[in-house]
């Protein structure tokens, strides 16, 4: 029996500990990291008794992005995954910047395509590589722990099989494969905060504190996930308990740990409507401020329009 590479191996280990006997989606851009995942789920789920589907998205940002999204479909059938979709999506008009406005239109189309056909796991190529990426750019932009969490392994149907792979592993398992992977020109464009951090920041740091950086960087977002899971469900249980009639007791907020509190006061903003997206550290604070730091200020704004006050011994919400 012919040995099977190295890098081949790690890729269909990692995919084989998600693999349940479900359907299973393939997102794949046709980019070495998701490539690498969708040759290896096109292995493993048949041998799990799994079907497997494959998406792919145009953005429609790039010259020939039409032509490079068909490609990729057909060699998604080639390899035998059915349904093959290609998702085309507007990305103008969307709030926040390029990055964000192409995300968002990428997971509305897969979670859409994903649901019209029943599949309940959606698997997406990030790597170790990315997760590194990732916690930095929440330490240059001073993000509280669940920005260091990085991305989640789990979350809805989204999972990420490769948090644990190298991004050279996945090009190593591409190039045993007789794969051609795309290069994402926005991969390496220096207009992309990510670009930079990928081309310039993680090496310079690499080169700095040794080649471990990037696995300890990766390993510190999965602490921090663990820990940031567990005061989330204590948050949970403590927004339930200092609810009032008229919206949430003051008294009870007071005495809740500030780890927790800021967790009860994030969740009940959400709760009012405040988009994820748009609440940020500074309308926890406010809303915080409140209840600690009391001295007659008026409602604190949050987004979507939604106004917060405090009245006799409760956080409502107001309106104008």
């Amino acid at each position: 029996m012919a040995r099977i590479p190295p890098p081949v191996a790690t890729v269909r280990a990692a995919v084989r500990r998600e693999l349940t006997a479900g359907p299973v989606l393939v997102a794949c851009s046709g980019g070495a990291d998701s490539l690498a995942l969708a040759a290896a789920t096109a292995f493993v789920a048949p041998r799990r008794g799994a079907s497997a589907g494959l998406v792919t998205v145009d953005h429609q940002l790039q010259e020939g992005s039409a032509a490079r999204a068909a490609a990729v479909a057909e060699w998604g059938r080639s390899a035998g995954f059915d349904p093959v979709e290609v998702a085309t999506v507007d990305v103008g008009g969307r709030a926040g910047g390029p990055e964000a406005a192409a995300r968002e239109a990428r997971y509305e189309a897969i979670s859409s395509f994903a649901e019209r056909i029943g599949c309940a796991t959606v698997l997406l190529g990030h790597t170790r590589d990315d997760q590194a990426e990732t916690v930095l750019l929440a330490l240059a932009r001073g993000a509280g722990p669940r920005g260091l969490a990085g991305m989640p392994r789990r979350r809805g149907i989204f999972v990420r099989p490769l948090l644990e792979v190298s991004r050279a592993d996945t090009r190593k398992a591409c190039a045993a494969l007789g794969l051609v992977a795309w290069e994402d020109p926005h991969n390496s464009d220096p207009a992309y905060a990510r670009s930079r951090v990928r081309g310039e920041a993680l090496p310079a740091v690499v080169a700095a504190l040794g080649d471990g950086v990037v696995a300890n960087l990766a390993r510190t977002a999965s602490l921090v996930a663990a820990d940031v899971a567990y005061l989330d469900a204590v948050a949970s249980e403590a927004l339930a308990a200092v609810r009032s009639a008229a919206g949430i007791s003051i008294l009870a907020l007071a005495a809740l740990p500030a780890a927790i509190r800021s967790r009860v006061l994030h969740a009940w903003a959400a709760e009012l409507g405040a988009p994820g997206a748009a609440l940020s550290h500074r309308h926890v604070a406010a809303l915080d401020a409140l209840v600690t730091r009391w001295h007659g200020q008026g409602p604190t704004a949050l987004p979507a329009g939604i106004l917060v006050a405090r009245r006799a011994d409760d956080l409502v919400r107001v309106d104008l």
